[in-house]
């Protein structure tokens, strides 16, 4: 039998941090004199208490750490139980907020999607504005700093937790997971300061620059404005895009450029592809752009620049709406939407690793046709792809694209145009939240689909950002069986 007690404890002392955290918001409507405090400071104290408790009743001592099925379950418990708790504020918080809107919304600021059935930004309280970009923040990669942080003190592998995550440290630049985590974390806030100070420089207010830099490193598109990020200067959205772009490479690699060694960098080959085939799709949007609708040279490459990082990164923050560009650039933004950021950055979709492993074994199979009696081995740079590496490849493309596939069908059952179910689709599954199509067009946000359709949105972006087979596996008889 599984001893859930160590994972039931590392759940309740994240619920915890996650309701302390919610006095954050409380102050600000304390400050601003709004009665909505009382909504927030209510449902802190309901998580403090559900998860001081559910720690205390689950204490114990541990010899050794984390099982393989232990950090599993883990990994399901944070991705799946935390939403319902981050949503709490929003039912009352939230002019006409259900209980699957208030999931719908946490699930979407924690799995850094940005998809909102929230309107009227602008009127709403600054509390709940705040508490959006914080949970985008936390599950950028906050939610995972939490749990390295709590598992070396416990001593437990931390390292198994992040393969549970899909977290690919990229080779142990440090001896200690705890190290690394520490070291990711400190990256990570001074990532989100320099893009705070940024936006505050191009002429944002404070309150604003704070949340849209949570926002932005998370690449999790959650904004205090109904116009995104439309209403913001130039200058603003030029920072914005070299700090999505930024937000979208591997992280480790910060951390080493932090030690002074550059190297590993630029010699990353997911970094060079990623910039590279971001470079090729914008070229290729700008001649379609110059082409059929001449505008002003600046502008123009100000908006493709923009919202085309915006959707090869993960982040859904927009300008402009992409289906008024033409079916050329609607192709060509789902298709970069589907490559999304680097393994080990807070980006989504099937990243660019995957993108590079899959080629280099369609490149091996194509030399086999012509040499089949060579022993060729599929490589990434330097590097062999063993066996399990690619069968874990092979498998995760295909229920991702079966995934893709039938959550679409599903959501297009509920009444919606198939257009919109499968960008809404794309978007929760690759945690983009840029949306796409007639539901979407009106007023740019998911309020137009009902509860059905908006259940299997949250279903796909809580298995777009799990990565996929850590949360199925769960459900395998032979799981609880070996």
């Amino acid at each position: 039998m599984s001893d859930f007690r160590p994972v039931l404890h590392l759940f309740g002392l994240i619920l915890t941090a996650l309701g302390v955290s919610m006095l954050v918001p409380t102050g600000i409507d304390l400050l601003d004199g709004s009665g909505n405090w009382r909504e927030f400071f209510e449902a802190a104290i309901e998580t403090t208490l559900s998860g001081t408790l559910l720690a205390l009743a689950t204490q114990g001592e541990r010899a050794g750490g984390l099982t393989t099925r232990q950090a599993y379950l883990l990994t399901a418990a944070i991705w799946l139980g935390l939403p319902f708790f981050a949503g709490l504020p929003f039912i009352d918080g939230a002019p006409n907020a259900s209980w699957t809107d208030a999931y719908f919304e946490a699930a979407s600021g924690i799995t850094t999607t940005g998809y909102t059935v929230f309107s009227d930004l602008d009127d709403m309280p600054r509390s709940v504005l705040l508490w959006r970009g914080m949970l985008n923040w936390f599950g950028g990669l906050g939610i995972a700093f939490v749990a390295m942080i709590f598992l070396p003190v416990l001593r437990i592998g931390g390292m198994r937790y992040f393969q549970t995550e899909g977290f690919d440290t990229l080779g142990k630049v440090m001896p200690r997971a705890g190290d690394i985590a520490r070291s990711l974390l400190w990256v990570y806030l001074s990532l989100t300061a320099a893009c705070a100070i940024s936006y505050a420089a191009t002429g944002m207010s404070a309150f604003d620059a704070i949340c849209y830099a949570m926002a932005t490193i998370a690449t999790g598109g959650f904004g205090t404005h109904d116009t995104s990020f439309a209403s913001f200067s130039p200058a603003a959205q030029y920072a914005s895009v070299i700090f999505m772009l930024g937000s979208a490479l591997p992280f480790i690699r910060y951390v080493q450029l932090g030690h002074g060694n550059l190297g590993p960098f630029w010699g990353d080959p997911q970094v060079r592809t990623f910039l590279r085939w971001f470079s090729i799709a914008l070229t290729a949007l700008l001649v379609w752009r110059y082409t059929h609708d001449p505008q002003g040279i600046e502008p123009t490459f100000r908006s493709a620049a923009f919202n085309l990082s915006s959707i090869m990164t993960g982040t859904g923050f927009g300008t402009a709406n992409v289906s008024s560009w033409g079916s050329f650039a609607v192709v060509l933004v789902y298709w970069v939407g589907l490559i999304g950021g680097c393994t080990g950055s807070s980006s989504g979709a099937l990243s660019v690793f995957r993108w590079q492993a899959l080629g280099a074994v369609i490149r091996t199979a194509v030399r086999r046709l012509h040499a089949p009696h060579r022993v060729i081995l599929p490589r990434l740079g330097d590097k062999l792809l063993e066996d399990d590496v690619l069968s874990s490849l092979i498998l995760y493309f295909t229920g991702y694209i079966l995934a893709l596939g039938v959550i679409s069908v599903g959501i297009s059952m509920t009444g919606a145009d198939f257009v919109s179910a499968l960008f809404a689709t794309w978007g929760a599954l690759g945690n983009i939240g840029y949306g796409v199509g007639p539901l979407t067009d009106r007023t740019g946000t998911m309020v137009d689909f009902n509860d059905a359709a908006t259940w299997l949105m949250t279903l796909a972006m809580l298995l777009g950002r799990i990565g996929m087979l850590a949360i199925l596996v769960v459900f395998l008889p032979r799981f609880w069986r070996s």
